[in-house]
């Protein structure tokens, strides 16, 4: 048997401490299916005393990543402490930099820095893997790394964020306020006490952004999303999508396009009887639509202590099962200094149509003043209801428009018209239909 892989593991969280205690119970049985041992050498976590359930024994401690990185005589080295910048890119490049393998969960990092870190791994000859950067323990990563290659992926799309899905799986079920939800996702622990990232659509887009560039070859481009949460997404237009044979999802969406490609976070209508729709609670979903294969659906948990340390430790075991001088599959795809630049592509037809709620003034022409604004824009109605009076200091109604496949720029032009004319009493909702 080979020389065992000796790692380090930086940061002993809920995923850290998940991991090692895998390790632990599974050594024997992990040795034989990597063919060589794996050997947990050195940890560093802030607190030392801190109780974690695991076994530390014989295993040295260092003070900070960055020490850990440079010092320990390890051939890995798992990055668990998170952040785009500061002490988690400093280690992460410290390590590459000594040409150890790296395995790390940070989205946020490589959304920001995943090019520039990859050329430096594929420079010292080193591995940088990083299935549970997206989608939890969905090997997604390595699907679009490994199993598709030679493929022609056109689109891809999914659920990337449990809090936002278990969020909005409750609105529904329970006919609550995204409030009242957001509350108890606080509660059990699925959402931070600063929600922000997550439910305005940040974190799906980080993950999101690592996706396009293994699936299209293009640099990492996460400050070019089109960005929504779902903050704004109200128990009416949940019923409101029930009501017409639909369910709400917040979606990450890339896809290649004549003009360039295409990305988009924003909340977005399924049909009822599409696979993803039955995705509820904190579980993740991806599709990849590709030439050869057709579509793909890859269906998990997305997050949590076990869920990510079984794909950091598939990451591990890839590296373990690996021979000096094999050829080494490139960290994002294909190798960095061929990634193309990124081209955003031209607002064009959105397939799915519009959902688009109005709350107006009960008073003559309305209807009518609607329709024309539609007209101009060349947008086509599919469908039409009007709701009972909603409670305000006047009367007021609820119009529900559902329009066919239409431009996105026409419909931000159709609704800032409709917004000039003063009949409305708050702000238009407007949600995208999406073909799944």
């Amino acid at each position: 048997m080979a020389d065992s892989l000796r790692i380090g593991i930086a940061g002993l969280g809920t995923v850290g401490s998940s991991l090692v205690r895998i390790l632990q119970q599974r050594s024997n049985e992990l040795a034989i299916t990597c063919g060589r041992a794996i050997e947990i050498i050195a940890v560093s976590a802030r607190d030392r005393s801190r109780d974690r359930g695991i076994d530390l024994s014989g295993i040295t401690w260092f003070d900070t990543p960055e020490e850990l990185a440079e010092k320990a005589d390890i051939d890995v080295f798992v990055e668990l402490v998170g952040g785009a910048s500061g002490a988690a890119e400093d280690a992460v490049r410290a390590a590459l930099s000594r040409g150890l393998h790296v395995v790390t969960a940070n989205k946020a990092l490589l959304a920001k820095h995943g090019v520039e870190l990859a050329k430096l791994a594929e420079e010292k000859g080193a591995l940088l893997n990083f299935e549970a950067a997206v989608a939890g323990g969905i090997p997604i990563i390595k699907a679009l790394r490994e199993s598709l290659t030679g493929n022609h992926v056109s689109r891809i799309y999914g659920i990337m964020n449990g809090t936002c899905n278990y969020i909005l799986t409750k609105m529904e079920k329970e006919g609550l306020s995204f409030e009242a939800c957001l509350k108890e996702a606080q509660r059990l622990g699925y959402a931070e006490a600063d929600p922000a990232f997550d439910i305005e659509g940040n974190d799906t887009a980080h993950k999101l952004a690592i996706l396009t560039t293994l699936a299209f070859g293009s640099k990492i481009a996460a400050d070019d999303i089109y960005l929504e949460g779902i903050t704004n997404i109200s128990i009416e237009d949940i019923q409101a999508a029930a009501d017409l044979g639909y369910r709400i999802k917040l979606l990450g969406v890339a896809q290649l396009t004549e003009s360039g490609i295409e990305q988009r976070v924003h909340p977005t209508m399924v049909p009822l009887d599409s696979v993803i729709a039955q995705v509820d609670g904190v579980t993740n979903a991806v599709a990849v639509e590709s030439d050869i294969l057709g579509e793909l659906l890859m269906v998990g948990p997305g997050a949590g202590g076990n869920a990510t340390a079984s794909a950091v430790l598939g990451d591990v075991a890839d590296i373990a099962k690996s021979r000096p001088g094999a050829q080494q599959v490139p960290v994002l795809g294909r190798p960095a200094k061929s990634l193309t630049d990124y081209r955003r592509a031209k607002m064009k037809s959105h397939e799915g149509g519009y959902f688009i709620r109005l709350t107006v003034k009960d008073k003559a022409g309305v209807f009518a003043s609607i329709a024309t604004r539609m007209a101009e824009n060349n947008i086509s109605l599919e469908s039409i209801v009007q709701r009972s009076q909603v409670p305000t200091e006047e009367k007021a109604q609820t119009i529900i428009l559902v329009t066919h496949a239409t431009m996105e720029d026409a419909i931000r032009k159709a609704v800032k018209a409709i917004k000039s004319e003063k009949y409305l009493v708050s702000e238009p909702q407007v949600i995208r239909i999406e073909r799944t």
